[in-house]
C-alpha cells in the first residue's frame, strides 16, 4: 500500500474507531519532499487517495484542509516527524476540557506519554497562533491536545502517530471510567 492509501486508510480508521466524524480530523505523510495533506471537508468514507492535495513544506497545495500551515510547522520544527494526525477523540477532549495538562493514570499511557500538554487557543486566533503554539509542543511531545478542539500527534510513519492518537484517547477514557468509578482523580 502507498502513503497515499495508508493516509486515506488511518482517516478511515479514525472515523470507524469513532475520534472523528464523517468530516472532521486531518491527516498528512511526508513522502521526501512532498507533503500528502487531507482536503478541506474531506469526508473519510469516501476519500480517495487521488483526492489528497500536494504540499511542500514552504507551501500548502490549494484545498488543501485548514490545518495544513499547523502541519507543515511540524515538519519543520521536529525533522524526524513524517506523519501527524489530528482527530477528535472524544474522551481526549472532555477530560482536557479543565485545559490542565494531562497525566494519563494508565501503564500505558505513563509509559508513551506522562504528560500530555493542553494549549488554549481562543477561536477567533485558531488559524493564525496554532501552527506555531501546536508544533513547539510536538517538538518536545508525541501528542499534544487544543482543549475543546482535539488531539494532535505525530509519529515517524502514520501507523505511530495513528497509535499515539489512539493511545491517548485510550488513556483519557480509562481515566474518565476511573473517575466515574471512584478510584482516580485528576490532578
Amino acid at each position: 500500500m502507498d502513503l497515499r492509501e495508508q493516509l486515506v486508510n488511518y482517516y478511515r480508521l479514525l472515523r470507524h474507531h469513532g475520534c472523528n466524524d464523517s468530516h472532521s480530523g486531518n491527516l498528512s505523510v511526508r513522502d521526501g519532499e512532498r507533503i500528502f495533506v487531507t482536503p478541506t471537508g474531506a469526508c473519510a468514507d469516501t476519500l480517495t487517495p487521488e483526492e489528497l492535495v500536494v504540499c511542500t513544506l514552504d507551501a500548502p497545495g490549494a484545498g488543501a484542509s485548514l490545518d495544513t500551515p499547523l502541519h507543515l510547522a511540524v515538519y519543520r520544527q521536529n525533522p524526524a516527524a513524517r506523519a501527524v494526525i489530528h482527530s477528535h477523540g472524544p474522551h481526549a477532549i472532555a477530560i482536557t476540557l479543565n485545559g490542565r495538562d494531562f497525566r494519563p493514570p494508565d501503564f500505558e499511557g505513563q509509559l508513551y506519554f506522562p504528560t500530555v500538554p493542553v494549549v488554549t487557543i481562543p477561536f477567533d486566533r485558531y488559524v493564525a497562533d496554532s501552527p506555531a503554539l501546536v508544533a513547539a509542543l510536538l517538538a518536545r511531545h508525541p501528542v499534544a491536545v487544543v482543549r475543546g478542539h482535539g488531539v494532535y500527534a505525530w509519529g515517524s510513519d502514520l501507523n505511530q502517530a495513528y497509535k499515539w492518537s489512539c493511545s491517548l484517547e485510550l488513556s483519557a477514557k480509562t481515566a474518565l471510567l476511573a473517575h466515574l468509578a471512584g478510584t482516580w482523580l485528576p490532578e
